[in-house]
């Protein structure tokens, strides 16, 4: 039984990423910046331009009247 009323031990990803990096808290915190900043990175330069012609943005359905 847990102290804390919304923490039931299944406290989910973050949770599980928070626990298992190195560190007291300052560097958690600057090590979880890092990482969502690689991934922020790595999205917008190789998984976003990948699927850009597979999504259907230029399908539009207003005509000109």
């Amino acid at each position: 039984m847990s102290l804390v009323p919304w923490c039931d031990e299944r406290d989910g990803m973050y949770g599980w990423i928070w626990r298992h990096l190195p560190g007291n808290a300052w560097v958690k915190a600057m090590l979880s910046l890092l990482l969502v900043t690689a991934v922020v990175y790595v999205l917008f330069n190789y998984v976003f331009p990948w699927a850009e012609p597979l999504l259907p943005f230029n399908d539009v359905t207003v005509d000109n009247q």
